[in-house]
């Protein structure tokens, strides 16, 4: 049975109707909050009683296996207690400490913490919603025309429901025009593709894609040394200058999830003798071992770890070069970055990340909750800080089949809630984090089958196909949102 509670809002917010992990040890200085094991509800209200929520997810809906994980909330941290968070400024940053004051967003090291400074010169932590649109579907937008009138009038209350729990800005493949036209706008990032429209150009070409991985690549690789991919780059990337004077920008995302394998070396020998590809790669071993004539045989584990940054490279040079060429203004978030056995434990893809980028941008899938070691790695590797730009469960009590996509089946809107809370508060643990983005705003449309097989059946959104939020998870997002700067101070004092 659904247990989805409907709440309506109004533009000036929220008006409810009838509202009713397992952390990594070892962390030296970063303390974890005291662990109370699972003994059943208790009959007190105060919450700092009760031990921790437990959750059980299972990978996906086939799956037979449901494992139980801790879930941390605000409410039961150990000697944590909510409160009002300080004034905020324009921009949602905190008013308790000013720096300078830019114009734009950037990042700064106060301590031993990274944070945003927003364009008033206050912190700020980025807690946006990925894919604010509303829905392309002929159901969609049928329920977007009965309940909202038009797309104006749906960007106006839907981002006022964002604000109403917490929110402060949207984030990659959301509707950048309709926000920036709102009168009270949020922080918003965009994404340009010039490696992913090349690659489409070369399937549309008839090129050979029968081996492409996951990613949609050939032998799994992106093309980057390509004379053609510079073309892309340039003329996909320019489009940005529309948005170098607009305040409420906060970044650019280039490329989504590419693949930046440990393998890339021996990928790039697969290619013909004649393509870029491969004289690129053959060219850097002949360097590199000194001589006249090379096969993948000569490599080293120790080469193809150093060819990936070569590689990497290669494509993070040229594009954040086309970046700060038509917008020397706002943040350069990266290309966002996917797998955890690859790129994401890769100290060389991660050092350049820090010579080409201002902060490292991560879709974060296959874990419970963040390794205090990985991102801890990331920001020492990199010396930048990092945001997580995807992340969600899906609850089984939606009533979707919830067979797509990487985030993993909880069983309840509520534990989607617990999970979220649970997963931003190892972020705030870190220190390194300056911002999170939930994937997404709405459910995918069930009966959509234009859409991709990732985006086509499944409980990834805060409001339904047809814009019902669903206000157990909200409630809970809220909660953590609310006492983001509270949290911050816990776990530095």
């Amino acid at each position: 049975m659904k247990t989805i509670r409907i709440a309506m809002w109004c533009c000036l917010g929220v008006l409810s109707l009838g509202f009713p992990s397992c952390a990594d040890k070892g962390m030296g200085e970063i303390t974890d909050p005291v662990y109370r094991p699972e003994e059943g509800e208790a009959g007190s209200d105060d919450e700092q009683n009760l031990p921790y929520r437990t959750v059980e997810a299972r990978t996906n809906s086939t799956s037979t296996n449901w494992i139980t994980y801790t879930a941390k909330t605000v409410a039961r941290l150990e000697g944590f207690e909510p409160s009002e968070a300080p004034e905020e400024g324009t921009y949602g940053g905190w008013k308790e400490e000013q720096y300078e004051a830019t114009g734009f967003f950037y990042t700064k090291k106060i301590g031993d913490r990274w944070w945003l400074i927003d364009p008033e010169g206050y912190p700020y932590i980025h807690r946006g919603m990925a894919v604010f649109n509303a829905g392309s579907s002929g159901r969609q937008q049928t329920a977007l025309r009965e309940q909202f009138g038009s797309t104006a009038e749906w960007a106006r209350q839907a981002s006022n429901m964002l604000k109403a729990y917490g929110f402060n800005g949207v984030g990659a493949w959301s509707n950048v025009d309709q926000m920036k036209a709102l009168t009270k706008p949020m922080a918003y990032c965009v994404i340009v593709s010039p490696m992913g429209e090349y690659n489409g150009y070369l399937k549309a070409q008839g090129e050979d894609f029968s081996d492409a991985t996951w990613e949609g690549y050939q032998h799994g690789i992106a093309r980057v040394w390509d004379a053609q991919f510079d073309k892309y780059v340039d003329n996909v990337i320019s489009s940005i200058s529309q948005y170098r004077s607009d305040k409420w920008l906060l970044g650019y995302f280039v490329d989504n999830e590419l693949p930046w394998r440990n393998d890339a070396l021996d990928r790039c020998f697969k290619f013909p003798k004649n393509s870029e590809t491969y004289k690129a790669a053959e060219n850097w071993l002949k360097e590199r071992k000194g001589k006249n004539s090379v096969t993948i045989s000569d490599a080293t584990d120790n080469d193809r770890k150093a060819f990936t940054g070569y590689y990497f490279e290669t494509f993070i040079s040229k594009v954040s070069a086309a970046v700060r060429k038509y917008d020397p203004n706002h943040l350069f978030l990266g290309s966002k970055f996917n797998q955890e056995k690859h790129e994401l434990i890769n100290s060389e893809i991660m050092e350049l990340c820090g010579k080409y980028q201002d902060i490292i941008s991560v879709d974060h899938y296959r874990m419970w909750e963040p390794s205090q070691t990985m991102v801890r790695n990331w920001v020492d590797w990199s010396g930048i800080p990092y945001m997580i730009v995807e992340f969600y469960t899906k609850g089984e009590d939606s009533g979707l089949p919830n067979q797509s996509g990487a985030g993993w089946n909880v069983k309840t809107q509520a534990d989607r809630g617990y999970f979220y809370q649970n997963f931003v508060i190892e972020l705030l643990r870190s220190k390194g984090c300056v911002g999170w983005h939930w994937f997404k705003y709405q459910d995918n449309d069930p009966e959509d089958l234009s859409t991709d097989e990732s985006n086509r059946d499944s409980n990834k959104g805060v409001v339904t196909w047809d814009f019902q939020p669903y206000t157990d998870l909200l409630d809970e997002m809220k909660e953590v949102n609310d006492n983001t700067w509270q949290l911050i101070q816990y776990f530095d004092k």
